[in-house]
């Protein structure tokens, strides 16, 4: 399966040191991942028997990985029906995008008065990684590395909180942009619209940053409902693709 092009979507750090992540945190990951890049589909039932065979683990703690994205709102669980994996309609958009404005906006100002210039260099890259999607013309891949920039901005603030939120939250923005239409659609001018962020964290512009980012997600939000002032080119996909399934996983403890 892909994954978003430089992006780590693990959880925040646990407290004790840990050398080697346990089957179920790695079946966790391996479920949002894949949640993430589309393979399993919003709506879709969670079929235990063919995703523990997939991945190459046993139903017990599979079911604890999918309780565990149960809790992070990815997954929703109905008694006597199992799991599924959850939508996020056009009612609920504003109030993500929201969510996003908060962390985002929280971990900008942090970094812009205590992010040390290597760090800053790394929202740097993630921008030429950007770039680099946006030759390609393809939507998922311009879309991931659009999400793996705004990541990086918030990871570099060092908060673990905040990088813990903004790691379900980007899952869920993919969850939305796949509930409200059938096709997968990213701005065309991604690359050069996300240009002036990266330069206003540069030059340690605070309020420009924040400025910046407000804008571009309230921009996203009403293109998604179809309430722009000013219709954006943009690059589709089905938002079905790619028919992809899971791979096995390395489950360090036999499971």
């Amino acid at each position: 399966m892909s994954h978003p092009p430089g992006a780590d979507l693990t959880t925040a750090p646990s407290f004790s040191r840990v050398t080697r992540p346990s089957t179920v945190d790695l079946i966790q990951t391996e479920l949002r991942n894949a949640v993430y890049a589309g393979v399993l589909t919003v709506g879709s039932p969670i079929r235990e028997v063919e995703v523990a065979n997939q991945l190459g683990v046993s139903r017990g703690p599979l079911r604890e990985a999918a309780q565990r994205l149960v809790q992070e709102g990815l997954l929703v669980a109905t008694p006597g029906r199992g799991m599924r994996v959850a939508t996020i309609g056009r009612d609920r958009l504003p109030a993500l995008y929201e969510a996003r404005k908060s962390v985002e906006t929280t971990a900008a100002r942090q970094l812009v008065r205590s992010g040390a210039d290597s760090v800053i260099a790394g929202v740097r890259h993630a921008h030429d990684e950007l770039v680099a999607a946006d030759r390609t013309g393809d939507a998922r891949q311009v879309g991931g590395a659009d999400l793996n920039l705004h990541w990086t901005l918030v990871a570099a603030a060092g908060n673990p909180w905040l990088t813990r939120w903004m790691t379900t939250l980007i899952v869920e923005v993919r969850m939305a942009t796949f509930s409200v239409s059938d096709e997968y659609a990213v701005r065309k001018d991604t690359a050069g619209a996300h240009a002036a962020i990266v330069e206003r964290l540069e030059a340690r512009d605070e309020e420009g940053l924040v400025m910046c980012l407000t804008t571009m997600l309230d921009g996203a939000v009403a293109r998604l409902l179809g309430r722009d002032e000013e219709p954006v080119e943009t690059l589709e996909e089905q938002a079905g693709a790619p028919e992809i399934t899971l791979g096995p996983i390395d489950a360090p403890d036999g499971a």
